[in-house]
């Protein structure tokens, strides 16, 4: 028999077009160009190496010799393979590209996912975890970054009084560490959370609450995630997104953080609808708790839908990161009874807080 075949003497950079016959003890190898005898390998000392499952052609080689054998005609492999026994690998049958592809897309995507159930639910246990003092300098460094531009109100008589009231929520919920409440002029008409119990109140909201019971449901709200560690988990899950985003990039995320890199930090702190729920229904049961009015939480909820009834949440769907409000209000509506979060003096002094 004769075939196509290209020979590597394992001396020199040329690549032969060859031939193969086999004989009774032979692998005779010789060019097609002028039949020349390029090589004789014993039948015994042949063998297929790399992997055979895989690569379309594995080379044959002689035991002890750096020359290659790649032969490139299948009906030759599998002639070769009926002569020579050690030679068999060359006809077994590989699986076709697409089924390897589908197998590994199916094993990665796999692997993806169990990589982020790691990340998604290992910070539900992982972030209270971590000691304070690590959680209260990265609270402490995010605030810094995220009000730069903004002036902090300074009265202290209404500091104080909404830095007492979030520490009897708090201690209502047994968390062990102190709140430190912040309050910034301006808008937007928000406040959030970050890590190590640092609330932060835009003056804007205090200027439309209606009255301390908004103030404090808001507040209650505030405190549902800190005792939950939403911040912290926030972060946390956000730094194990940009690890994956790397180990699927091969390491190269530089395209993609961008987005990491420029709103990190802020996308982390979005709480998600889950922490959202958690939160109310936290708030709501602590200021029942203390037997404090409760129903500021829907009140102002309310009273922002009203000045914006297009209800952004809703509108998202699925894709937002809070639940639609009209089912928040649903949810943490409670009557108008109980003491009142401040008293008269307290409340003056809240409303003036940046004055």
């Amino acid at each position: 028999m004769a075939s196509m075949a290209r020979f590597y003497d394992g001396e020199t950079a040329l690549v032969h077009e060859v031939s193969v016959r086999t004989t009774a003890n032979e692998l005779v190898i010789f060019r097609l160009a002028d039949a020349g005898i390029l090589a004789r390998w014993p039948i015994g000392e042949v063998a297929v190496l790399g992997d055979v499952q895989h690569e379309v052609t594995p080379p044959v080689v002689r035991k002890g010799s750096e020359a290659r054998l790649v032969i490139d005609d299948p009906e030759l492999g599998r002639q070769l393979a009926a002569l020579v026994p050690q030679l068999a690998p060359l006809a077994a049958t590989r699986p076709a590209p697409s089924t390897r592809i589908a197998a590994f897309g199916a094993t990665f995507v796999a692997l993806v996912g169990l990589f982020w159930l790691a990340v998604d639910y290992g910070t539900e246990y992982v972030a209270p975890l971590l000691p304070y003092s690590l959680q209260a300098r990265l609270g402490e460094s995010v605030f810094d970054e995220l009000t730069a531009d903004k002036d902090e109100c300074q009265g202290r008589a209404g500091l104080k009084a909404l830095n007492d009231l979030a520490n009897r929520l708090a201690r209502a919920a047994d968390y062990p560490h102190e709140i430190v409440v912040h309050v910034m002029e301006g808008g937007p008409v928000n406040a959030f959370t970050l890590p190590g119990g640092i609330l932060v109140f835009y003056s804007d909201l205090i200027d439309q609450a209606k009255d301390g019971a908004q103030v404090a449901g808001v507040m209650a709200h505030e405190i549902g995630h800190v005792v939950h560690y939403h911040p912290v988990k926030g972060l946390v899950r956000q730094s194990g997104i940009e690890l994956l985003v790397k180990l699927v990039s091969g390491g190269y995320s530089d395209m993609l953080g961008t987005l990491a890199s420029g709103g990190n930090v802020l996308l982390a702190l979005r709480n998600g609808r889950g922490f959202e729920r958690d939160a109310d229904a936290t708030g709501v049961a602590l200021l029942e708790k203390l037997e404090m009015r409760a129903d500021g939480v829907a009140s102002f909820f309310e009273q922002m839908q009203a000045k914006e009834p297009k209800d952004a949440a809703a509108a998202a769907g699925i894709w937002s990161s809070h639940p639609p409000t009209a089912e928040r209000i649903e949810a943490t509506r409670r009557p108008p009874s109980g003491k009142p979060p401040f008293t008269d003096a307290e409340w003056r002094a809240v409303r003036n807080v940046c004055k």
